[in-house]
């Protein structure tokens, strides 16, 4: 049997056993309004092809020898020691089974993990921030920085590191309770401002993911976030706005959307149905392609989509994936470095992303357990 494996079931146990989804639906489960069944992780056999795993391969062995020698990522000076793509990284090795000081890479996570909690502010207590970085949303950093160490969380085996971790989780948590706006939703500031779904989801998945590692998150937080997400839905297309009410529907924020209702508990519905609707005309080599659209939103949409689909799975998850697998392979084949390239941000965010989506059959991450 494999031992990743028993860890991951492992984890999930001992999660359980702390009372996580109280506030969340968990996945595996009937829906509680309909009866109807959720997902439970089949139709994954044979789906990481040899060349999907070899795409992979070359792109962990990109990251681990490109990593930041303060154990950071980002390759470009505008995204170097960028929380969120250190983050991603970090999330990317985890994908792959890759832990916290155990694995191939298990020393780029234990790096990353303590470049991200060495980053924690005082003021606000539990800001997850690099004040010697570039200033580029540092709500998104949060997020994925408190998703990061709540995925790893479960998986770190050293008691202090633990320890450091659970501390640091409490206060990033707190930190995006309080900074939730009226609406329901988050912004760019660690403070209540007027929302976007962009920030959003990052913030959602982050909550989630701490409640699934046994932290406790206010029921009220969550339903006061689908109400925000709900209020993004276009009443005409079932895609989601950036703002509450306004706007035109996009492919990357109807992704974010359906995932921050997935976070938040919601797995069936009309909502659901229409946003998943919406996505599937942009199914890779169909209507949406790394050449029709601002290359900033490329891996971010597919990214979320990726997750989207897997957690609906059924023909959504066998019509997807093997789309975007093969689109990706083929946008990697060209780098004689295993990277995956992006102009708008950097190629260590494009790596990390990419091998995310092509590893979330592993089921190794605990926020896509099923």
């Amino acid at each position: 049997m494999d031992r990743r494996g028993e860890t991951r079931r492992g984890f999930i146990a001992r999660t359980a056993a702390l009372g996580a989804g109280l506030a969340f639906g968990l996945p595996g489960r009937a829906d509680p309004d309909t009866n109807e069944p959720l997902p439970d992780g089949s139709d994954v056999r044979g789906i990481v092809t040899p060349e999907a795993q070899q795409a992979i391969d070359r792109g962990l062995a990109y990251l681990g020898g490109t990593q930041n020698a303060d154990g950071s990522f980002g390759e470009r000076q505008q995204y170097r020691g960028n929380i969120a793509v250190t983050s991603l990284a970090g999330l990317a090795f985890m994908a792959g089974g890759h832990h916290p000081g155990r694995g191939v890479y298990g020393t780029c996570v234990l790096r990353a993990l303590e470049f991200v909690l060495g980053k924690e502010q005082s003021s606000p207590a539990g800001f997850l921030h690099n004040q010697t970085g570039p200033r580029q949303g540092p709500m998104y950093s949060h997020g994925f920085g408190t998703l990061f160490l709540a995925e790893a969380y479960g998986m770190a085996r050293d008691a202090a590191l633990q320890q450091r971790l659970r501390g640091t989780i409490e206060r990033a948590v707190q930190l995006i309770i309080s900074s939730q706006n009226s609406e329901g939703g988050w912004r760019y500031d660690p403070k209540p401002q007027p929302a976007d779904v962009s920030v959003t989801i990052c913030q959602i998945m982050a909550l989630r993911a701490a409640r699934n590692a046994g932290f406790s998150v206010p029921k009220e937080t969550v339903d006061r976030c689908v109400r925000y997400v709900r209020s993004c839905q276009s009443p005409t297309d079932g895609g989601f706005t950036y703002f509450a009410n306004q706007g035109n529907s996009a492919f990357a924020r109807s992704a974010a959307g359906v995932v921050a209702l997935y976070c938040a508990g919601i797995y069936q519905g009309e909502e659901i149905r229409r946003g998943l609707k919406y996505l599937m005309q942009y199914k890779p080599g169909t209507g949406y392609s790394r050449q029709t659209v601002p290359p900033l939103h490329y891996y971010y949409g597919q990214y979320y989509a990726a997750q989207a689909m897997w957690t609906a799975g059924g023909d959504y998850w066998r019509d997807w994936f093997p789309a975007i697998r093969e689109e990706l392979i083929q946008l990697q084949r060209p780098r004689a470095d295993g990277a995956w390239t992006d102009q708008m941000t950097c190629n260590h965010y494009a790596t990390a992303m990419a091998c995310i989506i092509l590893q979330i059959p592993n089921n190794y991450l605990p926020i896509l357990q099923k």
